[in-house]
């Protein structure tokens, strides 16, 4: 006999996530490991397994456990654990100014000891260089202060944007030096409108 949930739990989950996202990089991953460790099958959005009359009540509950861990993933769009966040950054980039403009891990060129200060981003074609990183946590924020602090202190004619997981997060401190080393932030990458006009301002050809 075949135990199923109907297609419901991805139903439910349309309601207030992007379902593509699910499928996508660390999520993905995530989602394939789940069905795997459960047996499950999925058919046009329907999560089910197949059973025996003996183990029909194991397998409900493996069921059920399983749907509850596809359910956790959509907490990824909430916290955005680190990879996500990068993910999801990069995919953002590579929709506003294409991915040929993008140089990830960029080491600024005649500025000292540079392969020690890289740049997450380079955005191209602007007449003075952007510069764009993401800051998921704290030790982010102080390592991109320190590299924008290396690069103003080396006469580096530059801009500089940062995107954070969520602003609300860092410790006073740390936001306050980011703050006064930078050009323009954005709070988190939910903040689509703010990100997209200030990118695009930066980065106008």
């Amino acid at each position: 006999m075949r135990i199923s949930d109907q297609g419901l739990t991805l139903m439910r989950l349309s309601y207030e996530n992007e379902l593509a996202k699910l499928r996508e990089g660390t999520r993905g991953r995530l989602l394939s490991q789940v069905l795997a460790d459960a047996g499950l099958t999925e058919d046009d959005g329907e999560f089910y397994l197949d059973s025996t009359a003996d183990d029909l009540g194991a397998n409900v509950l493996r069921l059920g456990q399983a749907l509850t861990r596809v359910h956790d993933l959509t907490f990824l769009n909430r916290v955005r654990v680190e990879s996500t966040f990068y993910e999801d950054l990069r995919e953002k980039l590579h929709t506003l100014v294409g991915a040929e403009r993008l140089s990830e891990s960029y080491v600024v060129p005649d500025v000292p000891k540079a392969q020690d200060y890289p740049v997450d981003y380079y955005v191209s074609g602007s007449a003075t260089p952007l510069y764009l990183f993401g800051v998921p946590n704290r030790d982010k924020a102080r390592l991109t202060t320190i590299i924008l602090q290396h690069l103003i202190g080396s006469s580096h004619e530059f801009n500089s944007m940062i995107v954070f997981q969520n602003m609300a997060d860092m410790p006073r401190p740390d936001l306050s030096r980011l703050t006064n080393a930078a050009n323009d932030m954005i709070d988190s990458l939910d903040a689509t409108e703010d990100f997209q006009r200030k990118l695009l301002h930066r980065a106008s050809v």
